[in-house]
């Protein structure tokens, strides 16, 4: 039996791992073989496009995938380096499953991968990850029991190609056909891509003077480099911000942006140097994608947004107030792709600043939406802070996060005080409790799907109703047995 246990570090929306501890050439060839087979050959995709970030295993990871993959015929396509978004515009482009080798935010010590089918749908716990680790995990045991080396002794006859295809011109071009950049007042935005993909692909999309943007990026930390030498790609930690907020100040930019190290989740920041929150970039882009398709002749009534759990109150109520429809999901990017999909959702967005548009397959990318921020903030004089003030409209806790040794138990006791409140009680994902009497406010409880922890958010009408029922449930949740 293999000493690598799959279910440890293969979660609900793809794989995440220590190197070469958990992910190894090794496991990333079986999980290659894996994918072939439950997912690319019996749906029929025509191939595999394989892309990876720029941490120092990634190039190796994703070679030992992609001999997998066509040691069952499939036919590879390896694009090389590139954000998520980038993979997922091959997937779809090139009509390609796709393959991500990247751990987004996490420290250097890590990796992983982001799967998806063509067309960038989703491969997720319930849409074959859960098959694909099994078989992964089957065929590792059996390398160590009867020496298959390879760790895959059931490939065909046939052995796919491995090509190379540069797609980053291809993808900055497709993402500029989306959002017209051209005209309008000029910018300053100074981008922190924390020594992640932002630095390869900022420059590809925004950065050509020939293409007449009038936009001027202030870079900061565009090296690549998987070791993060100058602070974690994680903008949800405000940490990792202070570089971006202290420089908009010092440049007098019209606004910044952070983006994680696979760039495809984007933070903004406004002119004053704070941070805006990602609600309020949801509801500020779901209202230019929903003003689209009415200025195209579709009813607001047809146009459908997807948000998830933890999203401000804000959003649902500005996707109303424009006659569309808001469409509540879980946390992960795979839940908010499947209900894109199956509401044929025009846009969707998380409180993670994960934002999905379905002209781009429904999938996310940071990039796109950082477009459609240049695009609003350029389309009228004001300064972002006043942009965006109408769509930020309770105050917020943020997510908070308490290590707890049950986690049932805590959630029990933030659920019965909430309930003696007049509180009524959602399970989408979680914990939602959600008071309606003035002043009105509402947390969620998510339990960690890697981690004995509780994710806190609360909003309230204003401040001190948010502090008191953020202080309230903190100390249950973290009250010992």
């Amino acid at each position: 039996m293999s000493s690598v246990r799959l279910a440890d570090f293969v979660k609900a929306y793809d794989v995440r791992g220590l190197v070469p501890e958990q992910l190894s050439p090794a496991v990333s060839r079986a999980l290659g073989s894996a994918f072939a087979q439950v997912v690319v050959l019996p749906e029929g995709h025509g191939g595999v496009a394989v892309g990876h970030d720029m941490r120092a295993s990634s190039p190796e990871l994703a070679r030992a995938f992609a001999s997998g993959v066509a040691a069952h015929g499939v036919d590879v396509t390896m694009i090389g380096l590139c954000s998520t978004d980038g993979l997922y515009h091959a997937s779809g482009a090139l009509r390609l499953a796709g393959a991500m080798f990247t751990a987004s935010h996490n420290p250097a010590a890590y990796n992983g991968i982001k799967l998806c089918r063509s067309g960038a749908r989703p491969v997720g716990q319930d849409t074959g990850l859960d098959e694909v680790r099994d078989l992964a995990q089957w065929l590792l045991d059996r390398a160590d029991l009867h020496g298959f080396v390879d760790g895959d002794p059931t490939g065909g006859d046939r052995v796919g190609t491995i090509t190379e295809r540069a797609m980053l011109g291809e993808y900055a071009a497709y993402l500029r056909s989306l959002v017209d950049l051209r005209g309008g007042r000029p910018l300053r935005v100074v981008v922190d891509a924390g020594n992640g993909m932002a630095g390869l692909t900022v420059p590809a999309v925004l950065g050509d003077p020939a293409l007449g943007l009038a936009l001027e990026v202030v870079p900061l930390f565009f090296e690549l480099d998987g070791t993060f030498p100058n602070h974690e790609a994680n903008p949800l930690d405000p940490a990792n911000l202070r570089d971006l907020q202290a420089a908009v100040v010092e440049h007098e930019a019209d606004l910044g942006l952070a983006f994680d190290g696979d760039a495809d989740r984007c933070f903004v920041v406004d002119e004053r140097g704070e941070p805006v929150s990602p609600s309020a970039i949801t509801a500020l882009v779901a209202t230019r994608e929903v003003a689209k398709e009415v200025a195209a002749g579709r009813p607001a009534s047809e146009v459908a947004v997807v948000h998830n759990v933890i999203c401000s109150r804000s959003v649902p109520e500005a996707i109303a107030e424009l006659g569309a429809r808001a469409v509540r999901t879980r946390v992960g990017h795979s839940f908010v792709k499947t209900q894109m999909a199956e509401h044929e959702a025009v846009f969707g967005g998380e409180h993670s600043a994960h934002y999905y548009f379905r002209d781009f397959w429904y999938a996310d990318t940071g990039m796109l939406a950082a477009m459609h921020v240049l695009a609003a903030l350029r389309e009228q004089d004001g300064p972002l802070s006043g942009l965006v003030v109408g769509y930020d409209r309770y105050a917020a806790s943020g997510e908070i996060n308490s290590r707890v040794d049950d986690v049932a138990a805590a959630t029990d006791r933030a659920r019965a005080w909430a309930r003696a409140r007049g509180a009524v009680a959602d399970t989408t994902d979680g914990l939602t409790m959600t008071a309606t009497d003035e002043p009105r406010w509402w947390f969620s409880l998510r339990p960690s799907n890697t981690e004995p922890l509780l994710r806190l958010n609360v909003e309230a009408d204003d401040e001190t109703t948010m502090e008191q029922v953020r202080d309230a449930v903190l100390g249950l949740v973290r009250q010992e047995a």
